[in-house]
């Protein structure tokens, strides 16, 4: 199955119409893109349902003992400031920035792009595609992104403002000055 893009410009849902749609349909995962337009996410088979739970669990141990900040799975939602509604596959933002939300922030899909995402590739996702909201995240404020390619062992590393960096077969990646001595033990996720 493949993600359905459904054009949404004659019906131009509101924020909070969005919102409630992802509410009322928990079942289905939804994104929209800059122009507004729906995207329906495909669900994930077992093997990358497993993969992803080991980056989570992995992201979410080191967020525990460094208490720098907040880690989210793929169902946290961030308003990018060009207007798209996205959630990656696992995210992380600053302490002080969660502290900075209103309690009713808090409850709604935060609005500015994780300062810290990954993407792991699916085989319904389109590499392309996955390559596009990536530089987007950046574009809209994230620090480091990484996409990681099961299919070909390779990772690439989204920064602002500098030129993406592919690497092959990495047994392990770290967060740099983003995720301070967080490091991703890829065997768990190959």
């Amino acid at each position: 199955m493949t993600n359905v893009t459904i054009d949404c410009h004659s019906i131009n849902l509101t924020e909070e119409q969005f919102f409630q749609l992802c509410i009322d349909n928990r079942n289905l995962k939804f994104e929209r893109n800059q122009k507004g337009d729906l995207i329906i996410m495909a669900p994930t088979g077992g093997e990358t349902s497993n993969r992803n739970f080991k980056l989570i669990q992995q992201l979410g141990q080191w967020t525990d003992q460094d208490q720098t900040g907040i880690a989210f799975d793929s169902s946290g939602g961030f308003k990018l400031p060009n207007g798209a509604e996205r959630s990656p596959d696992a995210s992380w933002i600053p302490l002080a920035k969660w502290e900075n939300l209103t309690p009713q922030q808090k409850k709604r899909f935060l609005p500015f792009a994780p300062d810290f995402l990954v993407e792991l590739l699916s085989p319904s996702d389109n590499l392309e595609h996955t390559q596009r909201k990536m530089l987007e995240y950046v574009e809209n404020g994230t620090k480091l992104g990484w996409l990681i390619n099961r299919k070909t062992r390779q990772v690439e590393i989204y920064r602002q403002d500098k030129k993406v960096e592919i690497i092959d077969n990495p047994s392990t990646i770290s967060g740099e000055n983003i995720l301070v001595n967080f490091v991703l033990d890829l065997s768990k996720i190959w």
